[in-house]
């Protein structure tokens, strides 16, 4: 009786400490899969290329649409500025807020976003263009940083949904227009009657790709 005693007690440890690997394996995959899923949220849903906007002749940038019908986004976007009339070509970096408020299906594969909107913050990096104002100009000389802008603007989306099939890579593209000024431009506006609408307006279109 001793002998089988022991053997019964043997087998119980040995169901237990399998039991116990294969909790701390299930535990190991949550874990695991909650640390993929975490970092996945850092993937931006979608990209732009776009051309003006006094963000620079060409930028591209990436990012993240949310809320109840996807109606905010958030972005950023890297800028180029060739050499024109300065020394040498110009980077910028822009930091840009949408409010999409309405979102009309066509038909099952184009849909229209009568009314974009929102405002975003650019700042040019090159040593021509300063934050706060140099020494060399007497105080309150300038109104505004040359180095960063603060632009508002409007403009519209159409749509074209791609098939389930082919939604490896992406899901939609989108060709877009906006219609934006900046802060200068408005206080010229102002106090400038001579000024036209093409004075300080600015039109700029682009090419959205969503991913997710």
């Amino acid at each position: 009786m001793k002998w089988w005693n022991i053997k019964a007690a043997a087998l119980a440890v040995m169901l237990l400490v399998q039991c116990n690997a294969l909790m701390a394996q299930d535990s190991l995959k949550i874990a695991v899969e909650d640390y993929r899923s975490g970092w996945s949220k850092l993937i931006p849903k979608y990209g732009k290329l776009q051309y003006a906007g006094s963000m620079g002749f060409l930028s591209v940038g990436a990012g993240y649409d949310y809320g109840v019908h996807r109606q905010w986004e958030s972005e950023v976007f890297l800028g180029f500025i060739p050499k024109f009339s300065t020394r040498r070509n110009k980077v910028t970096m822009t930091a840009k807020q949408n409010y999409i408020p309405w979102k009309i299906d066509l038909n099952e594969k184009f849909m229209i976003e009568p009314l974009t909107t929102g405002m975003y913050l650019t700042i040019i990096f090159d040593e021509d263009f300063w934050i706060s104002e140099p020494d060399k100009y007497p105080d309150s000389y300038y109104a505004f940083s040359t180095r960063i802008r603060v632009n508002a603007f409007i403009g519209q989306r159409i749509t074209y949904k791609l098939p389930p099939e082919k939604h490896d890579f992406c899901k939609s593209v989108s060709l877009y227009y906006e219609v934006s000024t900046n802060d200068v431009y408005v206080l010229s506006a102002f106090n400038n009657s001579y000024l036209t609408p093409r004075d300080y307006l600015v039109l700029s279109a682009g090419v959205r790709m969503q991913f997710l």
